[in-house]
């Protein structure tokens, strides 16, 4: 008796398109150390936040640490200088400039004996006021949308009196 044939199963292989681009950019390897999601209005708005070159390295090691939304980033201020390349002083005086800013929250932290531990840092400062900009982030990318739709319109369909 003839048994019926195994199907013949071929793995596709995976597209270029499937990876992520962060990994299309920088390579397997680097993206299996993680990567942060930094939003390019963060990045564009930076002067118009009020925030320094030093202050945005501290935000985006910040960011560097918060993985999830319900649990904020709590890295030692020792940490973040060494990584940086500061003393521990000028992260914790730029720490207090972001939080007078509004920009961030700093939370004491204490271990079960009751002894300090790292700042619990809350972003909600940041991400609203980056979420405040967004409308007109949004409202400038339409009107260049509008004006490359606008000259790329024949001549004649334009509706212009030329």
């Amino acid at each position: 008796m003839k048994t019926p044939a195994e199907p013949n199963v071929v793995p596709f292989p995976k597209s270029e398109t499937a990876r992520s681009s962060v990994e299309r950019i920088w390579g397997k390897a680097v993206r299996n150390y993680g990567y942060t999601g930094v939003p390019s209005i963060l990045i564009k708005a930076q002067r118009r936040l009020g925030v320094t070159p030093l202050q945005m390295n501290i935000l985006l090691q910040l960011l560097d640490y918060f993985y999830d939304p319900a649990r904020p980033p709590f890295p030692k201020k020792t940490e973040i200088a060494d990584r940086m390349g500061v003393s521990a002083k000028t992260i914790q005086i730029n720490m207090r400039a972001l939080q007078q800013a509004g920009l961030i929250h700093r939370e004491i932290r204490k271990k079960a004996a009751g002894d300090y531990d790292s700042n619990i840092y809350h972003l909600d400062g940041l991400i609203a006021r980056v979420q405040a900009l967004e409308p007109e982030f949004r409202e400038e990318k339409e009107q260049r949308q509008r004006a490359k739709r606008r000259v790329e319109m024949p001549l004649g369909r334009r509706g212009d009196a030329e």
